[in-house]
């Protein structure tokens, strides 16, 4: 089986669990929509929960994957399975210890880490909300806890190639969330005390998830300290740069809160929600791919093998583009209907819906940048180069705080925060790739090129149906949700099938690898059948 399948086959696997964990979200978003609305109570959960979520993205979707995986992955091609059960063991007893001194700390400074996420509040007129938040932040903080020992198991099993459970484990964040909102809130003298509950509990179940696939590969983790470990040095050198380079849209995000909490109440809730919508896509295709490159990369990186290192290189970014600008088009002209059913129910209101409706258009812009940072990002990592994209990565966040504070003097206002990620992520992709020509050299391009000629035509084009779908009245009111549901699956359906025949018209690469793909692997369920 070619490398190109076999990544294909792997994101397949990470974006059907992902796309479960997504909807789960949804559910989630909707539960905490309804129950907590915009009000002073949503700011303060969502204040305190920039942190786990960043912890998560730098750890989860980060560091541990991006310095480990490449070192694990190298030690399981040129040693054995011995060898890499060494190494995560003599990882996770650093790891424990860095841990738990890092959620002490955040227990402890609790209050300041709030003053400085929310800047803006004025702490003598609303330290009712900033206490909330305080409280919140100790609540949560041992979350990190757990999602960084996820994170440990999340890398092994996605190097032996074994992607289901590390894919399905944020599907616990959410359950766990939903179930305590519903179950616990309304018996604690503060509701949203119950949603930060869920969120540990959910990162505990997210680590334990894990366990059985770890058990199957003979894997299972005890802590061993080995100082003088050459793998463990190697990783230690990566993840520093590595925790700020992979993660910059997380740090754009997290400085954009900061400016958003000089707003009026409710601007942080609307990027928090907005941004959300931008991870259904980016979640289930853009880190699905990402995620199923690099252990590929690395193991064709370690073997010297360039030439299929850049035809998997290629493979992903074309992927990533054939799905994010479409994406692109459908959530930027559907905005308000997405917005209108899923969330304005209960405390949420028409006047949130345009919040969130406006973050989600200036996010949407950036959405193939995102995604195309996460793969370009993984060639440098499987490369062991980590220097680069850190100094990349820090001109985007010194970019995007220098726009968001020129945008935010605008009438965009929270809009313009979101609008000023997008471009720093832009900023960030093209430094990237041109960084990586140099090291590389050929990248592709041509191909790249032709796709990008059929891909964004069409994408303008299929937008328009759904413009089309959002000039009725129906979304300027809550209710009606059946007919809401019918239209908005009506324009989603035919938007999606006008793309699919046009870039299959247009003899479209990528989407002929895919169809290949949905053939072999139904022939092959067939065939095993008989």
């Amino acid at each position: 089986m070619s490398e190109n399948i076999k990544v294909a086959k792997a994101a397949g696997v990470v974006g059907s669990a992902t796309l479960l964990s997504r909807v789960m979200g949804y559910v989630r978003d909707m539960v905490m929509s309804w129950a907590f609305g915009t009000t002073a109570a949503a700011d303060a959960f969502y204040v305190a929960y920039r942190i786990p979520n960043l912890l998560r993205e730098l750890l989860a979707e980060g560091s541990m994957s991006a310095a480990f995986i490449p070192v694990f992955t190298e030690t399981l091609t040129k040693g054995s399975k011995e060898d890499a059960l060494r190494l995560a063991n003599a990882v996770l007893a650093r790891l424990l210890v860095i841990l738990v001194i890092v959620t002490g700390l955040g227990i402890i400074f609790a209050p300041y880490i709030v003053k400085i996420i929310a800047w803006g509040w004025k702490f003598e007129t609303q330290r009712d909300k900033f206490l909330m938040a305080a409280s919140l932040t100790r609540l949560m903080f041992p979350y990190l806890l757990f999602i960084g020992l996820a994170a440990l198991a999340m890398g092994m099993l996605n190097s032996l190639r074994s992607f289901l459970f590390p894919a399905l484990s944020p599907v616990m964040l959410n359950v766990m969330t939903i179930g305590s909102v519903v179950l616990l809130s309304p018996h604690m003298p503060e509701p949203i005390m119950g949603a930060a509950v869920g969120v540990v509990l959910g990162g505990l179940c997210q680590f334990l998830i894990q366990l059985p696939g770890l058990r199957r590969q003979g894997m299972m983790l005890t802590p061993r300290f080995s100082p003088s470990h050459p793998g463990v040095r190697r990783i230690g050198a990566l993840a520093l740069p590595v925790f700020l380079s992979s993660s910059v849209t997380q740090l754009n995000i997290f400085v954009s809160t900061i400016l958003a909490s000089f707003l009026a109440t409710g601007s942080i809730t609307f990027l928090f929600y907005g941004m959300r919508f931008i991870h259904f896509p980016l979640g289930i295709f853009g880190v699905a791919i990402a995620t199923a490159v690099l252990p590929t990369l690395s193991a064709q990186a370690a073997r010297q093998e360039m030439g299929q290192f850049r035809e998997t290189l290629s493979l992903g970014i074309r992927l990533v583009f054939f799905i994010m600008f479409p994406a692109m088009a459908g959530l930027i002209m559907l905005r308000v209907p997405i917005v209108n059913l899923l969330l304005q129910h209960g405390e949420f209101n028409h006047l949130s819906t345009i919040g969130t409706a406006s973050a989600l258009l200036y996010y949407a812009l950036g959405l193939w940048a995102f995604a195309g940072v996460r793969v370009v990002s993984q060639a440098f990592y499987s490369l062991q180069d980590t220097r680069t994209p850190v100094r990349i990565a820090l001109l985007a966040l010194a970019t995007n705080m220098v726009l968001s504070i020129l945008f935010i003097q605008t009438p965009l206002q929270h809009g313009g925060l979101a609008l000023a990620t997008s471009l720093a992520a832009m900023l960030n992709l093209g430094m990237l790739t041109k960084r990586l020509r140099k090291k590389i050299g050929r990248m592709d391009g041509r191909r790249i090129g032709i796709s990008l000629l059929k891909i964004v035509p069409a994408s303008v084009v299929m937008g328009a149906i759904g413009w089309w779908v959002s000039l009725k009245p129906v979304w300027d009111s809550p209710g009606n949700t059946l007919y809401k549901v019918k239209w908005l699956g009506f324009g989603m359906t035919v938007s999606m099938l006008f793309y699919l025949v046009v870039m299959w018209l247009l003899r479209s690469e990528e989407l002929r690898f895919l169809w290949g793909m949905a053939r072999r692997r139904t022939g092959g369920q067939a065939g095993s059948g008989g």
